[in-house]
């Protein structure tokens, strides 16, 4: 099993005495350009100024490391990857289950519910469950599945066409895009 300490560790940049390069192009604070420096000299500049050496860039040639507060950019890179994950949505499979004969006003409320979900981003799973001798209507359960594909195309594309499975019947709709 893996170390939590190890695997952590490649997260963090590389900062001041931990910069292995035999030249590093050095950018300053102001992002001002310094030139190309032994990380040694570049660790005396940004000493003097009370900041960090950090590595930005390890696959430039040379690497390319700028003179900073390594807390205050560490803050920043956190910040950063808090909102990409908050602006990131899960896509869901959210279930509408009903009979093949349903009434009117209980599809219109699985069609509405359907509706909302594929408006939010998830995908729906549509069944229609049989009990005893009502499976030898499966065409029935098919036609209320084509109604409901065509109800809701305007919101939604059909990603699995109806099809039986056991004493279910079920069709899968994804978000248009």
């Amino acid at each position: 099993m893996r170390d939590k300490r190890r695997s952590n560790n490649r997260d963090v940049a590389k900062i001041n005495e931990k910069i292995r390069f035999p030249k590093v192009r050095v950018i300053d604070a102001d992002s001002a350009q310094l030139g190309i420096l032994s990380p040694k000299e570049a660790m005396v500049l940004a000493e003097e100024k009370g900041l960090d050496l950090v590595l930005v860039s390890e696959t430039a040639d040379p690497p390319v490391c700028k003179i900073m507060d390594y807390g205050k950019y560490k803050y920043e890179q956190d910040k950063k990857q808090k909102e990409a994950k908050k602006k990131q949505h899960n896509v869901d499979v959210k279930e509408v289950k009903m009979r093949y004969k349903i009434d009117e006003h209980d599809y219109n409320v699985r069609v509405k519910n359907a509706q909302r979900f594929l408006k939010s981003g998830d995908k729906v799973k549509a069944t229609v469950s049989f009990r005893g001798r009502e499976i030898q209507h499966a065409n029935l359960a098919e036609d209320l599945l084509k109604r409901m594909a065509a109800d809701l195309e305007d919101v939604a594309e059909v990603q699995q066409y109806p099809k039986r499975e056991g004493r279910n019947m079920m069709m899968m709709l994804s978000p248009k895009k």
